[in-house]
């Protein structure tokens, strides 16, 4: 706290110091402040003839008083595009207002074009006549750079903007592109599936059948296979399997194997010896490189629709057994043990088996993309004795009964389903007369 009647002196000095440090300031004449403003000044008369100007302006213009004074106009200080803009805008709009302000020209300075931005004002006399023009002229070097870098910047960010949003037309028209290829491609391929398997199971007297096929993947084509034909006027062929690998290659082994099978039962109708047949086709085709080979169950079939009892005698070539529906309600594998790979070896033997069907027995052939599903949280094979157990629970069945069930319990496997699975099933027609319309579905 200072004593009464006594000044701080914040800064530490006195009074007297502070006093003439501001006695130093404003010794400055008004000509020396004019002359070294940090911005350019200058008077012109009515026509423009420049009648003052200041050091700051003559020094960025490298001109000395002598040369400007009394005979040089404004508009000689401009630049071409600067004068033109002059006589356009600037003079009409100064003498319809009186003053203008902040208005980007460039003058032609010692080192070349320099941008400044300009306002006027013009003086008037005591009668309203005017007398002269007022100028001043900022430096707009800094500014110009700051705009050009900011208009640089804007353009490279509209560029980048363009190059982004052509590229991403591009994506998107390549995903279109992709999309519609995928789906031409699922089509020829869901079309060459279908010609692989039989559009609808024929209606055998005495006989129901069903068969269903799932394809793990639409881009795809897979390798499993089943048919049902006519061998003569009382036998009937039929056959499941499945083609290792997936593809074109598999299907043309399928494809293969198809025509195969049929042509060798026309010729012998002996399960063995159709088997045998395919067996040399596919070692004999595919011996080389690239060995191809298949595993199937074949099988043909008398129906008596008097009796209402099918006899059937099948083959298998490295197959899961069949399962067969017991009309008891009893479930069972029919057992064909030792039948070797189809087309790994020249002389491949293979099983034989025989089984009656009786009035309400059911006949089930399928793939091991059933059997080998992933099931549970530890993704467990589903395997041969749960599908037992599943089929005993359903015991007595028809075909069309059992291929329903099967498919319910395909899908609830879900991801746990990823190859593909081929069911076909015979039965005997129970009680009942007659017997109800091949069914065929597919996934």
């Amino acid at each position: 706290m200072c004593p009464a009647g006594q000044d701080t002196d914040p800064a530490g000095t006195g009074g007297a110091d502070t006093d003439a440090a501001f006695s130093a300031l404003l010794e400055d004449s008004a000509e020396e402040l004019y002359d070294s403003a940090p911005c350019g000044s200058l008077s012109t008369l009515m026509d423009g003839v420049i009648a003052k100007i200041n050091a700051t302006l003559l020094d960025w213009l490298g001109l000395e008083r002598s040369q400007v004074v009394g005979r040089m106009r404004f508009t000689d200080l401009l630049t071409v595009g600067g004068r033109l803009y002059h006589e356009t805008h600037f003079a009409p709009l100064l003498r319809l207002r009186g003053e203008i302000s902040g208005i980007a020209l460039e003058l032609k300075a010692a080192d070349g074009r320099m941008p400044v931005l300009v306002s006027s004002v013009v003086k008037h006399d005591g009668g309203g006549e005017p007398l002269l023009i007022r100028t001043t002229v900022f430096d707009a070097r800094d500014r110009r750079a700051y705009e050009e870098e900011l208009l640089h910047r804007r353009q490279a960010a509209d560029e980048a903007r363009r190059e982004a949003e052509q590229a991403r037309e591009e994506a998107e028209e390549a995903r279109r592109q992709a999309e519609a290829d995928r789906a031409r491609l699922t089509d020829a391929l869901a079309v060459l599936q279908q010609s692989l398997l039989p559009s609808s199971l024929p209606a055998v007297p005495g006989l129901e059948a069903a068969s269903y096929y799932h394809a793990a993947s639409p881009d795809r084509l897979g390798g499993d296979f089943y048919d049902l034909f006519p061998i003569d006027g009382a036998r009937w062929g039929f056959f499941l399997g499945d083609v290792c690998g997936k593809g074109p290659q598999a299907a043309a082994v399928t494809s293969l194997t198809r025509y195969t099978l049929r042509a060798a039962a026309l010729h012998d109708h002996d399960p063995v010896a159709a088997l045998t047949t395919l067996n040399t086709v596919l070692h004999e085709r595919y011996s080389g490189g690239d060995p191809r080979y298949c595993t199937a169950v074949f099988g043909v079939l008398v129906a008596d629709p008097v009796t209402g009892r099918t006899d059937i005698r099948l083959a298998s070539g490295g197959h899961p057994p069949a399962l067969i529906l017991r009309a008891d309600g009893r479930a069972e594998y029919l057992p064909t043990p030792g039948g070797l790979l189809i087309g790994i070896v020249p002389d491949a033997p293979f099983t034989a088996a025989s089984t009656t069907l009786e009035p309400g027995d059911t006949l089930l052939l399928y793939t091991d993309g059933l059997t080998e599903a992933r099931t549970g949280a530890n993704r467990a094979l589903y395997g041969d004795e749960a599908l037992r157990a599943f089929a005993a629970e359903r015991a007595p069945a028809r075909p069309g009964e059992v291929i329903a069930a099967l498919t319910g319990l395909l899908e609830s496997f879900g991801e746990g389903l990823d190859d593909d699975t081929a069911l076909l099933a015979l039965g005997v027609p129970g009680t009942s007369p007659g017997h109800g319309p091949a069914t065929t579905r597919r996934s």
